[in-house]
C-alpha cells in the first residue's frame, strides 16, 4: 500500500492493476478533478516498488518542445536499465500530435516503456484519437469524488467508517445518522471536487466552484474552438436547468437562436468536457434507441449549482427533484460504465428514471448476460500476418479489447475486461469477404465466438 495521508482515489487500485498491462494508460477527466495527484500516488507507488519510472509534465516547456521535435527524444530521458520503465507524461494535449506520439511510441517501443498519461478535453475532441490508438490504449475516467471519497478528503474518517457498517448491514442502526445527513447534503450542495471538498468556509466554496466553472470552463472552450462563448455558456446553464428531462436540440435551437448544427457541436463538446451525459432510452430496437430524445445530467451537483448561482439548503429548493436525480446518476456511475445506464418513457409519458440491463451492453448496444455465449465480427486493427498465426485486436467496443493470435483451427485464446465482466475468447472463424482471395487476412471477415463472465 502506498505510504501518503492523501486520500487515495477509487480508481488507483485498478490504474494500480493496469500498470502491468501492455496496453498505454489513458487518464481522463474534467479538469480540477484530481488527475495529475492521481498519477503522482501511481509514481509514488512504483518508487516503493522498485519499478523503474519517470514524470513528465508538459507543462515544461523546455520538455514539451523536445518531445514535439521527435517522439523518439523521450528514450533521452529514461533511467538506464533493462527493466520495462514507467513513463508518466501529464498534459500529454500540449504535444502538438498527442495521438501520434502515442501510437508511434507503442508500435516501436512497447516493449521497452510503458506510458501512463493524463490529458484534458482537448486530447480527446481529437477525431484521431479514437482510431489512430485503437487497440493501443485503456481508457480510466476519473469522475468528481464520491461520497466516500468526499468524507475521507474531509478528514471523516469515522463517518467514513459509519458509512461502510451502513452499507454492509441494512438493518445497523446507526447512532451518526443524524451528522452523516448533514455531510450529505453538503456533498449534494457543493459536489465533488477535491479543491472544493478541503475548502471550509462555505463561501469560499461557492467561490471556487465560480472560479472552476468560469477560468477552467473559458479552458475547454478555447481549445474545443468554440467562437460563440455567451452561446456555449448559456447551453450549459440551459442544460443544468433542465437535468433529467428530455434533451430537444430543436427547442435549444430556437431558445438560444443559433443553428440545430452548432448546438450538436456543443453538446459534444460539453461531453467530450466531461460536463454532461446524454443517456438513451432503453429499447430492444437500436434504431428508435438512436433516434428518440435522451436525457441529460451533469456529472457535478456543485458545478451544476454554480451554474444555477442556487445553493439554498435542499428541503427549500423547487428543483430538488432534480438534484436527486442527478445524484443518483452519479451513484450509478460509479457501479456502471455510462453505456449501461437507460432510462423507460411510455408514449402517455409513464417514466422509469433509470434501466440497467442484467448484463454488459457491448458496442452494439446488445446486452449480453453472465453465461451467454457470443458471436460478433472481429474488429481489424493492427493486423499482422496470415492465417494462421494472424493477430488481430478483437475489440467489445472503443474502450475495451484484446490482441489475439489466430493459431491453427482458428483458435486463439484472449480475455477482454469490461466493467463487470470478462469475454472470455474461444476461436475464430472466417467467411470470405466480396473480395474472394484466399490465404491473405484481409480478404475475410473475421468472427470470435466464446462466453460472458460476470466477475
Amino acid at each position: 500500500m502506498i505510504k501518503t495521508n492523501v486520500m487515495i482515489r477509487n480508481l488507483f487500485a485498478k490504474l494500480q492493476q493496469h500498470l502491468d498491462k501492455k496496453e498505454f494508460t489513458i487518464i481522463t477527466g474534467a479538469r480540477q478533478t484530481g488527475k495529475s495527484t492521481l498519477m503522482r500516488q501511481l509514481s509514488e507507488y512504483c518508487k516503493q516498488n522498485a519499478v523503474p519510472n519517470v514524470f513528465l509534465n508538459l507543462e515544461n516547456k523546455q520538455v514539451l518542445n523536445d518531445l514535439d521535435m521527435s517522439p523518439i527524444h523521450i528514450l533521452s530521458y529514461l533511467p538506464d536499465t533493462e527493466s520495462k520503465i514507467v513513463v508518466f507524461i501529464d498534459e500529454v494535449q500540449y504535444l502538438k500530435e498527442p495521438s501520434n506520439f502515442l501510437k508511434l511510441l507503442y508500435d516501436e517501443y512497447a516493449h521497452k516503456l510503458k506510458i501512463v498519461a493524463t490529458g484534458s478535453s482537448a486530447f480527446y475532441l481529437d477525431k484521431s484519437f479514437k482510431d489512430s490508438l485503437a487497440g493501443r490504449k485503456r481508457i480510466f475516467w476519473l469522475s468528481p469524488c464520491s461520497f466516500d471519497e468526499y468524507l475521507a478528503l474531509r478528514g471523516k474518517n469515522d463517518l467514513l467508517q459509519e458509512l461502510v457498517e451502513i452499507q454492509k448491514n441494512n438493518r445497523y442502526k446507526s447512532l451518526k445518522i443524524a451528522i452523516l445527513q448533514q455531510e450529505w447534503e453538503l456533498f449534494m450542495l457543493f459536489g465533488g471536487y477535491p479543491a472544493v471538498i478541503t475548502e471550509p468556509d462555505h463561501k469560499e466554496k461557492i467561490l471556487r466552484l465560480a472560479e472552476i466553472r468560469d477560468s477552467f470552463l473559458k479552458r475547454d472552450i478555447l481549445e474545443a474552438g468554440v467562437q460563440n462563448e455567451t452561446a456555449f455558456y448559456n447551453l450549459f446553464q440551459l442544460l443544468a436547468s433542465q437535468t433529467g428531462n428530455l434533451l430537444n436540440t430543436n427547442e435549444l435551437s430556437s431558445t438560444l437562436r443559433i443553428k440545430n448544427e452548432t448546438v450538436a457541436n456543443y453538446l459534444y463538446i460539453l461531453q467530450k468536457c466531461f460536463h454532461i451525459t446524454l443517456i438513451k432510452p432503453f429499447s430492444r430496437n437500436l434504431r428508435k434507441e438512436l433516434t428518440k430524445m435522451p436525457k441529460v445530467y451533469l456529472h457535478d451537483n456543485g458545478m451544476r449549482n454554480s451554474l444555477l448561482n442556487n445553493f439554498q439548503p435542499i428541503a427549500e429548493r423547487i428543483d430538488r427533484g432534480m438534484l436527486w436525480e442527478n445524484t443518483v446518476f452519479s451513484l450509478l456511475c460509479e457501479k456502471h460504465s455510462i453505456n449501461e445506464i437507460f432510462f423507460w418513457r411510455t408514449a402517455d409519458d409513464n417514466e422509469v428514471d433509470f434501466v440497467l440491463p442484467k448484463g454488459y451492453v457491448d458496442g452494439n448496444g446488445d446486452v449480453h448476460k453472465n453465461g451467454d455465449t457470443f458471436s460478433f465480427k472481429a474488429i481489424i486493427a493492427n493486423a499482422k500476418g496470415s492465417l494462421p498465426g494472424a493477430t488481430v485486436q478483437v475489440r467489445l467496443n472503443e474502450t475495451y479489447s484484446t490482441t489475439v493470435t489466430i493459431g491453427e483451427d482458428g483458435v486463439g485464446l484472449g480475455t477482454i475486461e469490461a466493467p463487470g465482466y470478462s469475454w472470455n475468447i474461444a476461436n475464430f472463424y472466417t467467411r470470405p469477404n466480396i473480395q474472394g482471395a484466399s490465404g491473405i487476412l484481409f480478404a475475410y471477415d473475421i468472427y470470435t465466438t466464446g462466453k460472458c463472465v460476470r466477475r
